[in-house]
């Protein structure tokens, strides 16, 4: 997981009882987390926070009561500093935000807190602040425009750069929301195993624990969480199972790439919006490049302008003498949507999805990779070009560098 090392002591501080049970649920089976729970109230407290010897402290209290400000601003006078503390509460008002902020807690959550975030303010608390970029999980959705585009394979090689890269380089999850006719694990030579109807009546069943079960591991390392395809069963699920599911995975993952469905369902748009890169792959056919039009359109409709999307053109073929689409036709077509080109390679791309393994195993220096990379990780592509990876687009070519 994203989190290694000898375990540091958290103390929860609670009289909810489903708030501890939660709180314990987010952070079992980490490695970085040894949670200790008080099930007092912040008023009946003296020096057990202290006597815990902890690394960091997790008080739940109601921070519009004055009693209970009084109480915590006496535990931080005790522990002068050297227990960062962080409150969880039901309601926030604006005078108890700059009490809190005053006060100098490390950070204070809203009840019902997410595991995303509790882990997260844990990690910001235990590590100092130097570390809250790095904690925050990098989400990045593919979707394909068409049938057959290549979604699955782009999806699992940004996996694969972003679980090695320089400066992304952490734990990394692939999620397969395909449950129809998924292939991630499959492409892979790796076993499905998130047994979705374990959790489909009781979603708060998926922990760490349960989820480390349900995953796929790469011998590379990298996880991948995917069910067993259901062809015959056009299947839906509640939006609060995928919701969990996602949460949970990206408290554990640096990096988590998510494969979606062509088709719509009532959780897209949650993915959609929950994802800080979306990622819209295609061909180059007029037919594939109208409908990527379409479904650019449809995304600003349902989503509105909070996300972007950035189109891959997969199987970009640069054809100057011959009748057909030219770059200047893509480009035109997708405005600065468009994010760069995909080198034509189906040898390598057969090869590796026939044996089961990553393309690079096959051509570390392909020039599909080179292609994705300069899309994905910009950086360091362009720390990379003196190696001038074989690639069909030239370094220089505007066109195909990622627009903001």
């Amino acid at each position: 997981m994203a989190t290694t090392g000898k375990a540091k002591r958290i103390v929860l501080v609670s009289q909810d009882k489903a708030f501890v049970q939660e709180t314990k649920a987010a952070l079992a089976a980490s490695d970085a987390f040894d949670l200790v729970a008080i099930e007092r109230g912040v008023l009946d407290l003296r020096g057990e926070i202290q006597e815990a010897d902890c690394g960091a402290a997790i008080i739940d209290m109601d921070a519009a009561r004055l009693d209970q400000v009084e109480a915590l601003q006496r535990i931080i006078r005790r522990l002068e500093g050297k227990t960062p503390i962080i409150v969880a509460t039901q309601e926030f008002n604006a005078a108890a935000v700059r009490i809190l902020v005053q006060l100098q807690v490390a950070d204070f959550l809203v009840k019902p807190v997410s595991t995303a975030d509790l882990v997260r303010s844990c990690l910001r608390a235990l590590h100092g602040p130097g570390r809250e970029e790095n904690a925050e999980s990098q989400i990045y959705a593919f979707m394909p425009a068409a049938g057959g585009v290549g979604n699955t394979t782009l999806a699992l090689q940004t996996a694969f750069q972003l679980h090695h890269s320089l400066t992304r380089g952490a734990a990394t999850c692939v999620v397969d929301l395909n449950f129809q006719q998924g292939a991630c694990a499959e492409y892979l030579d790796l076993e499905p195993r998130f047994d979705i109807a374990e959790i489909e009546n009781q979603p708060e069943r998926l922990d760490r624990q349960l989820l480390d079960v349900m995953l796929s591991k790469h011998a590379s390392g990298l996880c991948v969480l995917a069910a067993p395809t259901r062809p015959s069963e056009m299947r839906t699920f509640n939006t609060e199972i995928v919701v969990r599911m996602l949460d949970l995975v990206s408290a554990y993952f640096d990096n988590v790439v998510i494969d979606l469905p062509r088709t719509w369902f009532p959780w897209t748009e949650t993915v959609l919006l929950g994802s800080n890169k979306l990622y819209l792959v295609t061909e180059m056919t007029v037919p594939c490049l109208r409908h990527t039009q379409r479904l650019i359109q449809a995304i600003y409709d349902t989503v509105g302008r909070e996300v972007k999307p950035n189109v891959i053109v997969n199987r970009f073929e640069q054809k100057m003498f011959e009748s057909g689409i030219r770059q200047a036709d893509v480009q035109e077509i997708l405005g600065d949507h468009f994010a760069g080109g995909i080198a034509n390679n189906y040898k390598l791309v057969r090869e590796a999805v026939d044996r089961g393994v990553p393309l690079h195993e096959i051509d570390a220096n392909a020039n599909v990779i080179a292609d994705l990379r300069r899309i994905i990780l910009p950086e360091e592509a362009a720390a990379a070009a003196p190696k001038k990876a074989r690639s069909l687009f030239g370094l220089g070519s505007g066109l195909l560098r990622k627009r903001a």
